[in-house]
C-alpha cells in the first residue's frame, strides 16, 4: 500500500472511503455502494490529477477533521460545506495544496448532503470484489467495511505526475495553498425544489385516482430517516385499487417502492438487491446525483418523463462531464 497520510482527528456524522461502487454483482446479492453523487466524485479525482474512480472520502451533513502528514493536494466537491484550514475559509471546486501537518476541517453543509474529499494517489485501501467501496450494511470493503472514526489513519497511493508537479513548486506559506482557478459546481443542488424525473414503474397503474394525482402533483417532504439505503418522503398516503400480493423481485437504486404506510421509499446506493414492495416509478440515471443530495425537510416534486427523455438527459450530462474532465486535463497539465 501507500504511505500513511491522512489522520482521522474527527469522523463527522458519516464518512466513508468510496468509490464508483461494485457492479455485476447484484445477482449474487451484493449492492452497487460507492458514492452517492457519482459526478462530484469524478470531479473532484480529475481536480486533483486522479482517474475519475479513484477512492475518495464521503462525508455527510456534517464533515471530519483529517490531519495531512505530508504535502497532499485535495479537491472537495458536491455539497456545500463550510470547509476551514489554518482559520482560512477554503472553496470547493478546485485543487488545493496542502502543508505537511495542515488540518482541513469541514464543517456543516449549507446546501445538499454529500460531498467528496479526492486526495491526489487515491485513498489506498483494498480491493474487495472489485471496487474500494465501503458496503456498510454487509460490513466489507472501503476501510475495515466501517465509517471512519477518530484515531484511523488512510494509505494514499502514489500521486499521478500533474499533482506531483503541483507540489514541487514553491512550499505555501500557510497551511493550505489554493489554486486561482475552479471549475463550477453541477447543478445537482440547484432550486428550492428539487425535481425529480422518473420512469412509471411496474405497478405504477395500480394506484387508484386519487393516488395517481397526489403522486404526480404533489410536493414531498425529504424524512429524518433517509440514507444510503434509501430517501423516505413525507406525503399523503399513497393506495392502490386492491391490494396487491408481490414476490421479492430485483431492485436498483433509483426504484421507488411503495411500504405498507403509502410513503413512496426511493432506493439509494446502498439499496439491497431484492425488494417485495410495490415499484411505482423509477428515478433516472441522469438524476440519481441529484436524489442522493437531498437532505431532511427538503421539498421534492417527481415529473414524469418519457424512456427518450431519460436516455437524451443521460447522454447529455455524460458529455458535458467528459468535456470537463478534458478541461481540467489541460488546466493542469498547463499549471
Amino acid at each position: 500500500g501507500g504511505d500513511v497520510v491522512i489522520e482521522i482527528l474527527s469522523p463527522g456524522l458519516l464518512s466513508t472511503v468510496q468509490d464508483l461502487g461494485r457492479t455485476g454483482l447484484r445477482h449474487l446479492g451484493v449492492g452497487t455502494a460507492g458514492a452517492g453523487d457519482r459526478d462530484a466524485l469524478r470531479i473532484a479525482n480529475r481536480l486533483v490529477g486522479n482517474a475519475e474512480g479513484a477512492a475518495a472520502i464521503e462525508v455527510t451533513l456534517t464533515g471530519p477533521t483529517l490531519r495531512f502528514r505530508h504535502e497532499h493536494v485535495v479537491a472537495v466537491c458536491g455539497a456545500e460545506f463550510d470547509i476551514d484550514c489554518g482559520g482560512d475559509r477554503i472553496p470547493a471546486w478546485r485543487p488545493v495544496r496542502m502543508r505537511a501537518g495542515a488540518v482541513l476541517r469541514i464543517g456543516r453543509t449549507r446546501r445538499g448532503a454529500r460531498a467528496c474529499i479526492a486526495v491526489a494517489g487515491g485513498i489506498d485501501v483494498p480491493v474487495v470484489l472489485g471496487s474500494r467501496s465501503t458496503d456498510l450494511r454487509g460490513g466489507f470493503g472501503g476501510f475495515d467495511g466501517r465509517a471512519l472514526a477518530a484515531g484511523d489513519r488512510l494509505r494514499v497511493g502514489t500521486p499521478a505526475p500533474v499533482a506531483q508537479r503541483l507540489l514541487a513548486t514553491r512550499h505555501p506559506e500557510r497551511e493550505c495553498a489554493v489554486a486561482n482557478w475552479w471549475v463550477e459546481p453541477t447543478d445537482d443542488l440547484r432550486g428550492e425544489l428539487a425535481l425529480l424525473h422518473v420512469l412509471d414503474g411496474a405497478h405504477a397503474r395500480g394506484l387508484d385516482r386519487h393516488s395517481i394525482r397526489a403522486a404526480w402533483e404533489n410536493e414531498w417532504t425529504v424524512g429524518p430517516s433517509s440514507d444510503r439505503m434509501g430517501v423516505r418522503f413525507e406525503g399523503p398516503p399513497l393506495h392502490f385499487d386492491s391490494p396487491l400480493e408481490l414476490v421479492s423481485e430485483a431492485i436498483v437504486p433509483g426504484t421507488v417502492q411503495l411500504p405498507p404506510d403509502g410513503r413512496p421509499i426511493v432506493l439509494g446506493v446502498d439499496a439491497q438487491t431484492t425488494g417485495g414492495y410495490p415499484r411505482i416509478a423509477h428515478v433516472i440515471a441522469s438524476d440519481l446525483c441529484r436524489l442522493m443530495q437531498l437532505r431532511p425537510g427538503e421539498r421534492v416534486r417527481s415529473v414524469r418523463v418519457t424512456r427518450e427523455a431519460a436516455d437524451a438527459a443521460r447522454a447529455t450530462r455524460r458529455l458535458t462531464l467528459a468535456r470537463l474532465g478534458e478541461a481540467i486535463a489541460m488546466r493542469l497539465a498547463a499549471a
